[in-house]
């Protein structure tokens, strides 16, 4: 079973960065998807960024000039980096899996991913 566990996160001024990390166990393969989504409370998951299994990413539009994906294939770790964060960029981040590995070419739908961390608070004060 896959179980991915999130770290990093926490509060910030804006303008600074912080870096996200989903650890994946439990699958078999060097190839698959991990999606990072962030939530509000009352509104539904949005879409932020995503690796494929070839390395392909996307970075949707709103944050693409700031927030990055990567993954370390070694340690089974994706990251996601935020920089010059914003008050709007206040959310519960989570990390995403699937076990597709091919090339991504837009933000994957939230029911590609078949498991999910806990998520992580990212909080940004003015």
């Amino acid at each position: 079973q896959v179980q991915l566990v999130e770290s990093g996160g926490g509060s910030v001024e804006a303008g600074e960065s912080l870096r996200l990390s989903c650890a994946v166990s439990g699958y078999p393969y060097r190839k698959y998807c991990i999606g990072w989504f962030r939530q509000a409370p009352g509104k539904e998951r949005e879409g932020v960024a995503a690796i494929g299994g070839y390395d392909s990413v996307f970075v949707v539009a709103s944050v693409k000039d700031r927030f990055s994906v990567s993954r370390d294939i070694a340690k089974n770790i994706a990251y996601l980096e935020m920089n010059k964060l914003k008050p709007e960029d206040n959310d519960m981040y989570f990390c995403g899996f699937s076990g597709d590995k091919n090339n991504i070419l837009n933000m994957p739908s939230g029911s590609l991913f078949r498991s999910w961390g806990t998520g992580r608070q990212v909080t940004v004060s003015s």
